[in-house]
């Protein structure tokens, strides 16, 4: 490398932002929340999302971005069979429940198995079934690929929105 690319790079680190910069200007581009859901033969697991993104149309790909320090992902990454529940604008208090670690965030929610067994919420969106392919190391996060195997929306829902740390909805 020579000097005046090293210069380059050694300014681009010193000039990288802080987490709460990049938190406060990441929180303008607003995004939908989701619960990634599976079942590993005992019991439901579950968490909160809102790095949910399509990637690939043929072959179908989705993928999202858990926490390193997520105790439920390391749980659904075993078990394999994903149902990625895209919630409702008037589901705020189910993404409550499942942004918090441990307990049993399935007892207050209703939820059957969806065709591969995970957990499809009662009220989402959206259902989109998928299994784990992937994960790519990613800072303090992982990058996750599945493979969609079946998907289902309800045509007549709106989203459930969050932006600038705080929850909303869509208006037409």
């Amino acid at each position: 490398m020579s000097a005046e690319t090293t210069a380059v790079v050694e300014q681009d680190a010193l000039s990288a932002p802080d987490a709460a910069t990049l938190r406060k200007v990441m929180g303008h581009f607003c995004t939908g929340v989701a619960v990634i859901a599976a079942h590993d033969g005992e019991r439901p697991l579950g968490f909160a999302c809102q790095s949910v993104v399509s990637v690939s149309l043929d072959p179908p790909y989705i993928s999202f971005c858990p926490a390193k320090t997520s105790t439920s992902w390391p749980l659904l990454r075993e078990a394999g069979e994903l149902c990625i529940n895209i919630l409702a604008h008037d589901q705020k208090d189910v993404c409550s429940t499942f942004a918090v670690s441990g307990g049993d965030k399935f007892a207050t929610v209703d939820w059957s198995p969806a065709g591969n067994g995970a957990p499809a919420l009662g009220g989402a969106l959206a259902r989109i079934e998928a299994t784990v392919e992937l994960e790519h190391d990613a800072g303090d996060h992982t990058i996750v690929l599945a493979r969609i195997t079946d998907l289902t929306a309800d045509a007549d829902g709106r989203p459930l929105l969050f932006f600038k740390g705080g929850f909303g909805g869509f208006s037409e």
